[in-house]
């Protein structure tokens, strides 16, 4: 079988929405070194209605589930009977993720191996045409009863399992497999069991060789299967390949979330400037665009001369000063601009654009400088960057899925002055002197999270008592 211990998992729920829908059925069947060895089901009440066109599908209705035990009291048990087993579940990233979701909502972890057997079916069986499992059910001649409820379904599943091991020699099953679970085979020089000790956690992790400055470091909302996927048999990138002959060791910081990760990453990168970290790297080439008060062309503004307290006038971020001209050229194509004043040619008389009819006559006096940079900031006006939205520092709380694991992540005008766990770093932290260096990556990272982010006043003397305000 695909794993000497399989859980073949069915669920039934409310709708197809793992984040607002909830469980009302679910089905195991456990198989051991090939034998099933146990079968169970329970009905879930999920604390909410059931539409009608999924009662008509399943036929689960309202009556049947308002008895019926509730997720969290199910819990153990499910945990139980899936723990140390490969999970297999057609379109099993929707099983996996509704379990995922109710066990996040009880603020406990749920992990396992993943086999999905619509993915298995489409390597193993490439002309079979459509792989829903009533599809498989027709192809393979398998028995169902009680199609759409949980436990028929995973009974299946189970049906599936046999008929492939007798239509496909071992071999080609267990490689394909392998390769939808992207088994990592470990390169020898890294212990047997390296990858024991990760934890299936957001944070950061390093990859090192002989010498003390890591090779790469990357991040991951799930460290174990991240850094796994780096030995994936198929391996992703030329990067992978290279890394995997060089890799002595690996170490790894949890964080709370994936914004702590994000900012530990870009930290370390930056400061250590691993050889295998090009795109993180790079991003310290970043500009924004600084547009005069007079008419004159745009300027380029590296990251590390902005100030975080005046962001007025500038647009970007961009990747770099080259990107940035690129952006300036599709710019005053779009809006007629001149690129001689724009900066991008030096002629006399007309510009190549205004040769071409696509600029608006500044470089030949039918257009006033006045009004060409008046119209060259309105097209700017999307790119600008943001102000500060608060009255001094913030900080951002992030909570683990499992409730365990606490941060407050503290900034100010754009500028990340730390992270702390409890109250004596956040002190320290908020005693410090303040940091000024503007990071367009970080601000990047911060525009997109904080308007969904939980903000915590924080209540230092020294500090404005009302600076988690946002700014009128």
């Amino acid at each position: 079988m695909f794993a000497p211990a399989v859980a073949f998992v069915d669920l039934e729920t409310t709708g197809t929405a793992a984040a607002g829908d909830r469980i009302t059925e679910v089905g195991i069947v456990r198989v051991e070194d090939g034998a099933r060895v146990a079968e169970w089901s329970t009905l879930v009440n999920p604390e909410c209605s059931i539409p009608p066109e999924i009662q008509a599908l399943t036929g689960i209705s309202n009556a049947m589930v308002a008895t019926a035990p509730t997720f969290r009291q199910v819990a153990d048990e499910i945990a139980s009977r899936i723990e140390g087993c490969l999970f297999v579940a057609h379109n099993a990233r929707f099983d996996y993720g509704f379990l995922k979701q109710e066990f996040g909502r009880l603020r406990r972890s749920f992990s396992a191996r993943v086999l999905c057997t619509v993915r298995l079916s489409r390597r193993l069986y490439p002309d079979g045409g459509r792989h829903h499992l009533d599809a498989l059910i027709a192809r393979h001649t398998l028995p169902a009863s009680d199609r759409h409820r949980a436990l028929g379904d995973a009974r299946v599943l189970w049906e599936f399992a046999q008929a492939v091991y007798r239509d496909k020699p071992r071999p080609e099953i267990e490689a394909a497999v392998a390769r939808i679970l992207r088994i990592p085979s470990l390169p020898p020089q890294l212990a047997p069991d390296a990858l024991d000790t990760i934890p299936e956690a957001p944070g950061v992790y390093r990859f090192y060789g002989p010498n003390t400055l890591p090779l790469y470091i990357g991040k991951s909302i799930n460290l174990r299967e991240r850094v796994a996927s780096h030995f994936s048999s198929d391996y992703r990138s030329a990067n992978d390949l290279r890394l995997s002959a060089e890799i002595t060791r690996i170490e790894f910081e949890v964080t709370a979330g994936e914004l702590g990760a994000l900012l530990r990453e870009s930290q370390l990168v930056k400061t250590l400037l691993p050889a295998y970290n090009q795109r993180l790297r790079r991003s310290a080439e970043m500009v924004a665009l600084a547009i005069p008060a007079e008419p004159s062309a745009p300027d380029y503004v590296p990251s590390s001369a902005i100030d975080p307290g005046a962001l007025d006038d500038l647009y970007g971020p961009f990747p770099s000063r080259r990107r940035a001209r690129e952006a300036l050229r599709l710019l005053a194509v779009d809006a007629a601009l001149c690129w001689t004043a724009l900066g991008l040619e030096r002629r006399e008389g007309p510009c190549f654009a205004r040769q071409v009819r696509k600029c608006g006559g500044a470089c030949v006096g039918t257009e006033t400088l006045a009004t060409h940079h008046a119209r060259l900031r309105a097209a700017l006006a999307p790119h600008a960057l943001k102000r500060w939205p608060y009255r001094g520092i913030i900080g951002v709380r992030e909570i683990s899925i499992t409730g365990e694991r606490e941060e407050v992540h503290v900034f100010r005008d754009w500028c990340w002055l730390g992270s702390a766990r409890e109250q004596g770093e956040l002190q320290s932290i908020l005693d410090a002197p303040p940091r000024t260096e503007f990071d367009l990556d970080i601000y990047r990272v911060l525009v997109k999270r904080l308007p969904r982010a939980s903000i915590v006043p924080l209540g230092n003397p020294v500090l404005d008592c009302d600076r988690a305000a946002p700014r009128a």
